[in-house]
């Protein structure tokens, strides 16, 4: 389909996501045609299936995110989003979106309009509060956004319904009747709803696929960033979904084989789905942090281990990144030689990912002579095609140290934001590439001079001369992978600047020789080289590597990261091996990570600030407990924090409360009542909804593992676990066991489902805590199998443990954090103020109270900072409320169990103690107050 030189812009009636590109077009006035076409058109010619709306560039590439149609319709028109519209953005899309269809679906398809209420409620709330926290007349300031175009356009056809009353909601009311009111969504309202209102979108309504309900759409994110715990009440189930569930769970296992051990080496086979893995190659200068970890590294594990359970054909590789200007200063800094500074932190990364478990099939390093040898022929196939320019570059030079200053040698004030410590390579607050003469202030980071500009001679790569080859792969690569949202905009951002020819050479010894002669005295800059190393370390792997990497039409290439990386994996290292043509496999699936900070600051090695990867094995916290987490508060869509007190919580309240509580009763039962054999089941309409209900959420966490979305995956282990202990809390197995014969079969019913969801579990958790899942396998003795027939196709719960299977020894699987515990992690990784730094004023409880709210969610500061005047501990009160619940909780179960008294009295006498730590914590006087006399009447 032909552009003819101008954008055109593809829509169809009553399509809901077509009404806020017509805003969006009507606001920037951009000149663009428009053509109405059908439903089920496919105006992206690549593409199986319609995608609707569509814009076609003036280059003949497409885009077909209605929310990225509009970015781009705001960029044409000089309008760049910033941090917080990028924010409300990704919200939209992945929060309110999910609500949005199954509001429309309930209100235009069934007929339930009174329900769209209920659906919507969570994002309403959000959204209102998100207003009226910032008092501005738009989400992100004084004018209208893209962010105020998408959001009010997603909801017009709701908020433009007097039903829905918006009373309460007064910052959204005042929000949407000043955006809907102008010309621009009454012109597009037209167009898309033609006057029907929500019955304009019924025949486009009727064409989708059936919406799932959302998972936990919490609204506000808690202070590390993750999504606040929430009850949304419970899901809806069919009559049809519960008798499917029933039918699939009497099938059993199947005769499918287990999982295989591997083999290795591990190659692409013809009649599999290959899928390599490669997590970014960590710096070898440093300890990694915990940020670090779950990044590159850990993430990447958690999906590797998850293919290889979905008997995928899959390789995971990474390695340390050894060569370039980072390793020279820590050589510098230590007194060693950059091989020997290698050597060592080689080592050390190796333990610590060995003690994380992450289970690479072959953890490489960059200094080995494949890694010259390939980057050496990438090089001349370049030189050969035309790809690389010769030219003069100015560089910075520092007379006392007699060298020219390599970008990582330099440091000064960024020249777009004004950061005081950008390094002449990147700036770390805006993310911008640097040349490094742009820098203000320069100064040398060995000897803090200045430095003096002087020209030498380099080569280039053209990366201009690549555009349209780049291009083409990104527009389908973009579209049909699971790229984040995070790489498809910093990719965005790094293109719409320009390309420009970027240097391959540098004037150091440690690096990767340049073969060319008239250049030998120069390395390979490590942007170039570093890339490289995935295909060099795969080679030290095995010799048959390009199987692999000059395999596209066989090889799948997932790449993890963390965002500040996506430039160089998403333009530049997809440049080099364009134009080596070669036939490389170039990146299929980029996932970035946000930033993980620790508390309310970053990890800093040098302050004694947050945790390295070599010291947690010390603090006697298991490493699945770690890798839990992590995972749970992985920085998906936007930066998280780590937290001490927020990690006990977690580890207190889910994976000993309500994960370990629920497997080890269940167990337990078997034991105790039915001499270690699973009884025989006979299943009751409730236990077929509750089939029903866990067979939905491990759908939908596999679902969300095959698009990489690992932290939403795991919230759905844990509600499974939440039904469990629910069913168990209703049907009450310990009290029906002492019954009559009815009473003692309905026990045996709930102890058997209860053991087989317990092992469903094990199976979904081994990505997650592979330590843990195994040892509930081997606790209930269940079968490999059990393994490749949860993971078939969709997802598939069967009863694993029929009657009779006789399971192992039941124990507990997860031990307490205690308050003492934590704080003295807490304070042992909290660092020290520098000696030349003034001391923080302290927040008194009045003044941090009277602090203004964010506009958005923010990482809360740490409780060491707020100390009110009383002496309280809000950190530690927020530990000792949760320890009183449990504590609570637990000695109301004992008195309904009629447990002997001397054992009450105990736990009584810690509650006790408990409630007089946190009155402490909390500020208030433990002195009794005077007895107050009684009236006489």
């Amino acid at each position: 389909m032909a552009s003819n030189g101008q954008i055109r812009l593809f829509v169809s009636e009553g399509n809901p996501q077509c009404l806020k590109v017509l805003a969006a077009l009507e606001e920037t006035g951009v000149q663009c045609g428009v053509q109405c076409v059908n439903h089920e058109e496919r105006v992206v010619p690549f593409l199986s299936r319609p995608a609707l709306p569509a814009l076609l560039l003036p280059s003949g590439l497409h885009i077909f995110s209605s929310n990225a149609i509009c970015q781009y319709l705001f960029e044409v028109k000089g309008q760049e989003s910033n941090q917080l519209c990028n924010q409300w953005l990704e919200w939209e899309a992945t929060e309110l979106q999910p609500a949005l269809l199954q509001a429309l679906h309930m209100a235009v398809v069934q007929g339930k309009s009174s329900d769209v209420f209920n659906v919507l409620q969570a994002s309403l709330n959000y959204l209102d509060q998100g207003l009226s926290k910032q008092n501005l007349p738009y989400l992100t300031g004084e004018a209208i956004s893209v962010a105020d175009v998408v959001l009010s356009a997603a909801l017009y056809p709701f908020l433009s319904d007097s039903s829905l009353a918006l009373g309460e909601y007064k910052s959204l009311k005042a929000w949407f009747d000043h955006v809907a009111a102008r010309h621009s969504f009454q012109s597009a309202a037209q167009k898309v709803l033609q006057g029907k209102g929500l019955q304009g979108m019924k025949s486009y309504m009727q064409r989708q696929p059936l919406p799932q309900s959302s998972v936990c759409r919490d609204a506000q994110p808690t202070n590390n960033g993750t999504p606040a715990e929430c009850d949304e009440g419970e899901r809806m189930v069919s009559e049809e979904e519960m008798e499917a569930a029933a039918l699939t769970w009497c099938q059993g296992l199947n005769s499918s084989p287990p999982v295989k051990e591997r083999q290795h080496p591990i190659l692409p086979q013809e009649d599999k789905k290959n899928i390599l893995v490669a997590s970014a190659l960590p710096y070898v200068n440093n300890v990694p942090h915990l940020g670090n970890i779950i990044g590159c590294v850990l993430s990447a594990d958690v999906f590797s281990r998850y293919g290889r359970l979905r008997g995928w054909n899959l390789l995971y590789v990474c390695g340390t990144d050894e060569y370039g200007t980072a390793t020279e200063n820590k050589a510098r800094e230590e007194g060693l030689t950059p091989q020997q500074i290698c050597d060592k932190y080689h080592a050390i990364h190796a333990s610590i990912y060995k003690w994380f478990q992450i289970d690479f099939d072959f953890f490489g390093r960059t200094t080995t002579e494949k890694q010259t040898e390939i980057a050496q022929d990438i090089f001349w196939r370049l030189h050969k095609n035309g790809f690389l320019v010769e030219d003069t570059v100015e560089q910075l030079r520092c007379e006392s140290c007699q060298r020219f200053l390599a970008d990582r040698f330099v440091e000064g004030i960024c020249p777009f934001c004004n950061y005081p410590d950008a390094r002449g390579d990147q700036c770390d607050k805006c993310g911008r590439l640097i040349n490094a003469v742009e820098l203000r202030e320069p100064q040398c980071k060995v000897c803090r001079q200045t430095p003096n500009i002087r020209s030498s001679k380099h080569l280039f790569l053209d990366l201009p001369k690549l555009e349209s080859q780049l291009e083409q792969w990104l527009d389908k690569s973009t579209s049909t992978g699971d790229w984040t949202a995070n790489a498809k905009q910093i990719t965005r951002s790094w293109l719409r600047d320009g390309l420009k020819p970027r240097c391959i050479t540098r004037d150091l010894h440690w690096g990767t020789p340049v073969p060319h002669p008239d250049f030998k005295e120069k390395v390979f800059y490590v942007w170039f080289d570093a890339p490289i190393g995935y295909l060099s370390v795969t080679a030290n792997y095995t010799d048959q590597w390009q199987k692999w990497w000059k395999n596209p039409h066989q090889v799948e290439l997932y790449n993890f990261m963390a965002k500040d990386n996506v430039p160089f994996h998403s333009v530049v290292f997809p440049c080099s091996l364009l134009g080596a043509q070669d036939n490389y496999t170039l990146v299929n699936h980029l996932v970035a990570t946000e930033y993980l900070n620790y508390e309310d600051t970053k990890f800093s090695k040098s302050r004694g600030v947050g945790v390295f990867g070599d010291m947690a094995k010390d603090t006697g916290i298991p490493s699945d407990v770690w890798r839990f987490y992590l995972l749970y508060v992985r920085p998906e869509g936007q930066d998280s924090a780590f937290s001490w007190a927020d990690m006990a919580l977690k580890n207190n309240s889910e994976l000993l409360n309500n994960l370990g509580n629920f497997i080890n009763r269940a167990g337990m039962f078997v034991t105790r009542f039915f001499e270690s054999c699973v009884p025989a089941m006979e299943l009751l309409q409730e236990d077929k909804k509750l089939l029903a209900m866990v067979s939905w959420e491990l759908q939908q966490y596999i679902q969300l593992m095959d698009k990489v979305k690992i932290r939403d995956a795991l919230k759905h282990i844990l509600n499974i676990s939440r039904h469990g202990n629910q069913y168990i809390q209703v049907n009450e197995p310990w009290k029906k066991i002492k019954g009559g014969e009815t009473d003692r079969q309905r026990a045996g019913t709930v102890t058997g489902v209860s053991v087989n969801i317990a092992c469903l579990l094990s199976v979904m958790l081994s990505p997650y805590i592979p330590t843990v899942s195994q040892t509930i396998r081997d606790q209930l003795n269940a079968p490999q199998s059990c393994i490749s027939t949860m993971f078939q196709g969709t997802g598939t719960f069967v009863c694993s443990l029929s009657a009779g299977h006789r399971i192992g020894t039941v124990s507990p699987l997860f031990q307490k954090l205690e308050v003492d515990q934590i704080e003295a992690l807490k304070k042992k990784f909290g660092g020290q103020e520098p000696e030349d730094e003034p001391p923080k004023k302290k927040k008194t409880a009045q003044n941090a109270a009277s602090s203004p709210p964010a506009a958005v969610p923010t990482t809360a500061a740490p409780a060491a900072e707020v100390v009110t005047a009383n002496g309280a501990d809000p950190e530690k009160a927020k530990l000792l409320t949760q320890a009183v619940t449990e504590q609570g909780d637990k000695v109301r179960t004992l008195k309904g169990q009629k447990a002997e008294k001397a054992v009450i009295t105990a736990e009584v006498a810690k509650l006790l103690d408990l409630k007089k730590q946190l009155a402490v914590a909390e500020g208030k006087s433990l002195e009794p107050a005077a007895p107050q006399k009684s009236k006489k009447k």
